[in-house]
């Protein structure tokens, strides 16, 4: 495997890995342990890993990071109880980065990152906690491209992530105006990209003020897996965003040398949830997990692993009354929802 014919591997269930036009995508069956077989990538036990592209990568990033232990053993955070997994009535197939809007109406997600599937957003109309009924596709927003990780601020502004425009403008963030389902005056969001070949944002969430995105960058080099994933802070700057100049030391305590994407900001800005994905030593270990801080200006503290939630599980989204905590997780060879409650 080299760099000018490097298969990119982002060994991370669904955490918006969208390089798909133009690209080539394969989906391989994962889970805690990965081994290589015939120079490919393939399985011990259960979960996914995604292949995510075939292109030539370099760059370089500047996230400060914590130190490598954190990334291996970390407090547990036992506020959160009951996993229970939801229903989406009239929805029978694969749910994925949830998003509970702040009205908590209405709950977002995409369907299976394949490519033999076209990704696109679905909405589903809140009954309960746990029973959502299906909606559809959010119409004036999905393409042939992969779209997916939706995020709604209070405003009714949606972000989402697509590789649409990806070839020509080095960018994959995108928002529009959502309204019942509906979107429209879709756009790139304009100051978040690096314009740089090898870095990607690949996740985002909109904070409900607004004026605040998480934003994830990924740096690949060719190699199996993407050397870093990061979260990283932006800020409203006009009719786009900038990045936070402090933002590597706001978040010094969440970033490590293991790979944190997924992030899911609570509507005061003061807790932080996120996915981790752990290599160390061969194994492939995935958790949710919490920082919180006191002040909107403090840096976030040391994160502690939500339990009990289990197995391979990716993307939370936290309800607007912080009560709830939804995720996905891969139940068998289906992706499904489901929530904690504290």
């Amino acid at each position: 495997m080299t760099k000018k014919a490097g298969r990119l591997w982002l060994a991370i269930a669904g955490m918006a890995n969208w390089i798909q036009s133009g690209m080539h995508w394969t989906f391989v069956q994962s889970g805690q342990e990965i081994t290589k077989e015939n120079g490919m990538m393939t399985p011990a036990t259960t979960g996914l890993l995604l292949v995510f592209a075939t292109m030539t990568f370099t760059g370089c990033g500047g996230q400060k990071h914590a130190d490598p232990p954190a990334a291996r053993i970390a407090p547990e955070y036992l506020a959160f109880g009951n996993p229970e997994r939801i229903t989406i009535r009239g929805y029978a197939g694969d749910a994925m980065e949830p998003f509970i809007t702040k009205d908590e109406r209405y709950l977002l997600f995409n369907n299976r990152n394949d490519p033999r599937i076209n990704t696109n957003l679905h909405f589903a109309e809140r009954v309960d906690d746990l029973t959502f009924n299906y909606r559809g596709e959010i119409k004036g927003v999905n393409t042939k491209a992969l779209d997916g990780v939706p995020s709604v601020d209070r405003s009714g502004n949606l972000f989402f992530v697509s590789t649409r425009t990806y070839k020509e403008s080095l960018s994959t963030l995108f928002r529009g105006r959502l309204d019942d389902g509906n979107v429209s005056g879709v756009q790139l969001v304009a100051g978040i990209s690096r314009h740089l070949p090898g870095i990607l944002t690949f996740d985002a969430e909109i904070a409900a003020d607004g004026d605040t995105l998480f934003v994830v960058d990924g740096r690949f080099t060719g190699g199996e897996v993407p050397e870093t994933a990061d979260i990283v802070i932006a800020v409203r700057d006009g009719s786009g965003f900038r990045r936070l100049a402090t933002s590597g030391d706001v978040l010094k305590n969440v970033n490590t040398d293991a790979l944190e994407y997924a992030p899911a900001i609570a509507s005061d800005l003061l807790e932080l949830f996120f996915t981790r994905l752990d290599r160390a030593g061969g194994s492939i270990r995935t958790g949710i997990f919490r920082a919180s801080r006191t002040s909107n200006d403090a840096p976030f503290g040391i994160p502690e692993k939500v339990s009990p939630i289990a197995g391979f599980v990716e993307a939370p989204s936290l309800s607007n009354d912080g009560r709830s905590l939804y995720y996905h997780f891969l139940d068998g060879k289906r992706f499904v929802i489901s929530r904690v409650s504290r």
